[in-house]
């Protein structure tokens, strides 16, 4: 079994992670459990802070790592959060903050439009020249009243039109089979087979 660090605290992120590599042979081992703190995060590209964090991840452990960047893209708000989806509103992290700000920024907007997006990477080693880099987006609208108990961060929010659903009305499942994170990971999921 390969043990890959995960740079991230994050517990719905780390149950997400090792609900879809469940059938692969890794262990993940979040870099709390390891003493590693997380990395900065100061670029303006997800995939920018998911490569520092990776790397950053890989050289306080030695061992490989794998990141990711993510948030929600509202396109009425050019984009935001976007990279400061889980800072939104300030610090101390807080979803119930950060979604009261983002419907608060969307009251009387009629475009609701937006996307989750999600970079994962992976890197062999601190130094590795070729991260292994895969992304995701899943398309949704932001809608003014919470539902469902599932998932994590904007979720209650986040509604699939098609569906009919919030993404925190999903079962894990069926989350991990639409979801940005999970179409990522099964993109770089492909590309270590591809190395394999």
């Amino acid at each position: 079994m390969k043990t890959l660090v995960l740079a991230s605290a994050n517990a719905g992120k780390l149950r997400e992670f090792r609900d879809l590599l469940a059938p692969f042979d890794f262990e993940i081992v979040p870099q709390g459990d390891l003493g590693i703190l997380d990395a900065d995060e100061p670029h303006d590209t997800f995939v920018e802070n998911a490569i520092a964090k990776a790397r950053h991840a890989a050289a306080l452990s030695g061992l490989p790592a794998l990141a990711d960047d993510s948030g929600i893209c509202v396109r009425a708000l050019g984009g935001e959060p976007g990279v400061h989806s889980a800072r939104f509103a300030g610090e101390p992290r807080s979803d119930a903050r950060n979604n009261e700000k983002l419907v608060g920024l969307l009251g009387g907007v009629a475009d609701r439009a937006a996307h989750y997006y999600a970079i994962i990477v992976f890197v062999r080693h601190v130094h590795d020249p070729e991260p292994l880099i895969a992304q995701g987006r899943w398309h949704g609208e932001v809608i003014d009243t919470p539902r469902g108990a599932g998932g994590f961060g904007y979720d209650p929010y986040f509604l699939i039109p098609a569906l009919g659903k919030t993404a925190a009305e999903l079962a894990p499942e069926e989350k991990n089979s639409l979801s940005h994170r999970g179409q990522a990971l099964r993109r770089l999921i492909a590309l270590l087979r591809e190395e394999a």
